[in-house]
């Protein structure tokens, strides 16, 4: 009995077409009647919480607005910020929503608040999720891929924060996509995404480890190239600002967990959650880091490692890099599910993919539910064990691929 229920889970041969069709539809409803009934309950720009409507939006547009006031620099300083966010929304409650990102995204925000901010808001989640839609479409292009993308929960809680992990996913896949035929065209794609550092820990480790030299150069005159617009457009006192505000980020949002712990998606929030001191929670992150960045060099240096494998394990590596990440961050996830997918597809799913699919699926929507109700964090936990099933892909390749 044991044994049948185990081939029961490793096996998951009960997981085909028809049933994740159903699944992904049930869930889909189910996301479409919430945000029905929670957004019933806005008042202009503000919903049934009290915040703003998408959410972490605002601290976007707010910077955006200073950007065209001549006050770039202002997005750093968090008083000023907060009272251009105010503003914007037109009530004076709103908590506040911070400004982290460096100088080269805030053309972005300028261009965003040219629209009204409904506008600018609708506009940027459909073009980006397009984007993304995209991305995994060249990835597995199979009559249920934009289905099962709909119905990601990752899509759900990005959606409801008016985040910017959809771009984040569409540029990372992009470039991963590229890597092999157009590697130009990639690092530019990868470079781009150094308006998000701490998604950029791993990425060279891979295109050193592969040696993908064209996409490394490629990749570092993008970043140069927008570090220098950004200096030249908004200043150097802006560029000082943003390193300025980087310690009391660190200190408010990090180390004492403002955001919440349920949120953060990384090992030294699930290390604090246990109640380990600042050291010790450095300590463990540090240790998951150098082992996520030891997966990847062993995934990307082995010729013999199908290149989804390879693209899989550096996005599960990347979201357990960083001590910070945020549950929406996990859109990310999209990319390994697609490629795995059509991987399986094509070659066969072996003991435990299937599950492990089901469970980079369904994290987004219950690492933050479940992590709050239990008080502790277990996202690095699951992201650990599907980065563990697919180097197994590694050790023992396809015979396609070996």
């Amino acid at each position: 009995m044991a044994a049948a229920r185990l081939a029961f889970l490793s096996r998951a041969d009960w997981l085909d077409r028809r049933r994740v069709r159903d699944y992904c539809l049930i869930f889909l409803a189910v996301f479409l009647a919430t945000a029905i009934w929670f957004h019933a309950g806005t008042t202009g720009l503000v919903d049934r919480r009290g915040q703003p409507v998408g959410t972490d939006f605002i601290n976007v547009y707010a910077a955006g607005v200073m950007v065209g006031r001549g006050d770039a620099p202002g997005a750093y300083r968090y008083t000023r910020h907060h009272l251009v966010e105010r503003e914007v929304v037109g009530d004076a409650r709103i908590p506040y929503f911070g400004w982290h990102y460096p100088p080269m995204f805030l053309g972005v925000a300028w261009l965003l608040a040219q629209m009204p901010y409904a506008t600018a808001l609708a506009l940027y989640l459909a073009v980006t999720f397009a984007l993304l839609a995209l991305v995994v479409w060249r990835i597995a292009p199979h009559p249920l891929t934009l289905l099962v993308l709909l119905a990601f929960p990752g899509t759900f809680v990005n959606l409801g924060h008016g985040q910017n992990a959809f771009l984040t996913a569409a540029l990372l896949g992009g470039g991963l996509l590229l890597l092999e035929r157009r590697p130009i065209a990639a690092g530019v794609l990868l470079g781009l995404l150094s308006y998000k550092p701490q998604f950029g820990l791993l990425i060279p480790v891979a295109l050193l480890a592969g040696l993908h030299v064209r996409a490394i150069l490629a990749a570092t005159a993008t970043v140069a190239a927008v570090c220098l617009a950004s200096l030249g457009l908004f200043g150097a006192e802006t560029w000082q600002a943003f390193f300025a505000s980087t310690a009391l980020t660190q200190d408010i949002i990090l180390e004492q967990g403002a955001t919440g712990w349920e949120k953060i998606q990384s090992s030294f929030s699930m290390a604090r959650s246990l109640g380990a001191p600042l050291p010790l929670a450095y300590g463990v992150q540090f240790g998951v880091t150098a082992l996520a960045t030891l997966a990847v060099v062993w995934t990307w240096w082995r010729s013999g490692a199908d290149y989804a494998v390879k693209a899989s394990v550096l996005c599960v590596a990347i979201l357990l890099s960083p001590p910070y990440l945020l549950d929406y961050d996990l859109v990310v996830l999209a990319l390994p599910i697609a490629f795995m997918a059509a991987l399986g597809v094509r070659d066969g799913f072996r003991d435990w993919e299937r599950m492990a699919l089901v469970a980079a699926w369904l994290l987004p929507i219950v690492s933050r539910g479940v992590g709050g109700a239990i008080g502790v964090q277990f996202g690095p936990v699951v992201l650990a064990a599907i980065l563990l099933v697919l180097l197994r892909r590694v050790r023992k390749p396809t015979r396609a691929a070996a």
